[in-house]
């Protein structure tokens, strides 16, 4: 198996896309942030949220189907739910993975506004299986 997908998870400002971009590829890049630029402005609205992680789950398949060798997933993914798609999606297309939590310990401020006590929240769910 050499073909590896990485899923990034961590609360808004832990720096997840700052990490991702270290690998030097932001084509292999999915993260549904991405789907809520209008007029390269954040415009997240929760109507669009369903949309926006469908639109990261079909950027991710169509990388597989490429035979990508590394694909980076950055989104928050606090749940097993959230992260189901991508395990699924691993298994079928034969990838490695790896679960790499990003911490906020050097007090990056999330760049979307994410408000403090959505974020409580995130936290407050993270579920963590060591």
């Amino acid at each position: 198996m050499n073909k590896v997908l990485i899923i990034l998870r961590g609360c808004p400002g832990s720096g997840k896309n700052s990490f991702a971009e270290l690998f030097g590829n932001k084509d292999i890049i999915c993260c549904a942030d991405d789907y809520h630029m209008r007029d390269g402005k954040y415009d997240w609205k929760p109507e669009n949220m369903r949309l926006s992680h469908l639109k990261c789950q079909n950027k991710c398949v169509t990388l597989m189907k490429e035979n990508k060798p590394l694909i980076i997933i950055a989104n928050t993914s606090t749940t097993k739910k959230e992260l189901k798609p991508y395990y699924d999606l691993a298994i079928g297309y034969n990838y490695k993975i790896f679960s790499v939590i990003i911490e906020n310990r050097h007090n990056g401020k999330n760049i979307h506004n994410v408000p403090e006590e959505t974020i409580k929240k995130m936290k407050e769910r993270f579920d963590i299986s060591l």
